[in-house]
Order: structure tokens, then sequence, then C-alpha cells
């Protein structure tokens, strides 16, 4: 479900999915710089949704969960290599799961951090949607 979206044509991401964790990588392209030639922060954003939301998502079983919030730290600049996002549950409540994310660059460096927090939705997971 996750590969075949539109948005992940684009970006090409590798994804693996644990027990209340998850994994997110993104080849750095020149296509996604900005004007002072490094990744535009709308990639690191990306690589942290995912991550967290997987993450939040390998716990809920039944339903779509939806990003609810999600607040992010960039704090230094990509201009090549892979981004690798990885994101884990820290709180789990009936309605609500938050999950905190951290994106490093090829030589381990944090380049951002983020936290999201998500809620299961009354969509349920199905063949409809894409779920597999």
């Amino acid at each position: 479900m996750y590969l075949s979206a539109p948005t992940n044509q684009y970006y090409r991401p590798e994804i693996h999915v644990g027990d209340g964790t998850a994994d997110v990588r993104i080849p750095v392209r020149p296509d996604f710089f900005h004007a002072a030639n490094a990744v535009h922060g709308s990639v690191y954003f990306k690589a942290l949704d995912d991550a967290t939301f997987f993450a939040a998502s390998s716990l809920v079983e039944d339903v779509f969960v939806l990003t609810v919030t999600f607040n992010l730290s960039l704090l230094r600049p990509v201009t090549t290599g892979t981004l690798v996002a990885t994101g884990q549950v820290v709180h789990r409540s009936k309605r609500l799961l938050v999950a905190d994310g951290v994106l490093v660059d090829d030589r381990g460096k944090v380049v951002a951090r983020g936290t999201g927090t998500f809620m299961p939705s009354a969509t349920r997971l199905s063949e409809e949607i894409g779920y597999r």
C-alpha cells in the first residue's frame, strides 16, 4: 500500500516496519534541493512523518491511522547520501498514539527530529484502499 502511493513514485523510499517501530530510507537527489542547494525541509518531514506514522500503524490492525499533529525540528542541512528516518511509538492510549522520530544522514549525524500524534480512523483496512 505504501510503496504504491503516487507520492512514493517520486520519492522512491524504502520502508521496514516492526512492532511499534519503522524505518524509512530516501536517497538524496538534487531535485529535492531548495535554492541554497540542500534538501528541502518537506523531504525531512515526509521521511519522519512516514516513519512515525507506520510505527503507530503497526500497532493498529483493523483501521487506517491518521496524523493528528506533527512537530518537526530541522537541525542541519543535507546535500548527499541517504536520509534514514526511524520512528518509535512512545505512548499509546485508546484513541491516540505518539511516536518520536529521528532523521540521520550517511554519517549518522542527526539532521532532524519529529514527534507525531496519530489516531485510529473509521476507515477499515481492506483491499479497497490498497491494503494487503
